[in-house]
């Protein structure tokens, strides 16, 4: 994806706090005791890691390419809260600003903050729990 014509890729990195975890449900299950511990399964627990600095850097760049003025529309590939004042900056400074959540659900403070949605990877299929 970096090598796309007028795409910048931001990578941050993974911070130290990176561990595995049993699920909410499953915790519920094991502490109304209705799961022992040799029951958990793999789909019962996940590895969390989260990234560090990413979303600074976008919000610098997105600050640096409104103020310079070197782009009519920016579109951002995210749904993260932490993109309203780099979104309320780029339109203050004229900047059509587009996000595309990947269909992901965004929260209503930054839903205000930008000109236009669209996701346009498809849609993914619905999974049922069971």
């Amino acid at each position: 994806m970096s090598k796309q014509r007028k795409v910048a890729l931001r990578l941050g990195r993974l911070n130290d706090t990176a561990h595995w975890r049993i699920k909410e449900e499953a915790t519920r299950q094991l502490l109304a005791g209705k799961l022992s511990l040799d029951q958990l399964s793999e789909s019962e627990v996940e590895y969390e890691a989260r990234q560090k600095g990413v979303d600074m850097r976008i919000g610098l760049d997105i600050a640096a390419l409104a103020f310079k003025r070197q782009v009519d529309q920016i579109v951002l590939i995210a749904g993260d809260a932490d993109f309203v004042p780099a979104a309320k900056l780029a339109r203050r400074e004229g900047i059509d600003f587009i996000l595309d959540p990947m269909w992901a659900p965004i929260p209503d403070d930054l839903l205000v903050h930008i000109d236009g949605l669209r996701s346009t990877c498809p849609k993914p299929p619905v999974r049922h729990a069971g």
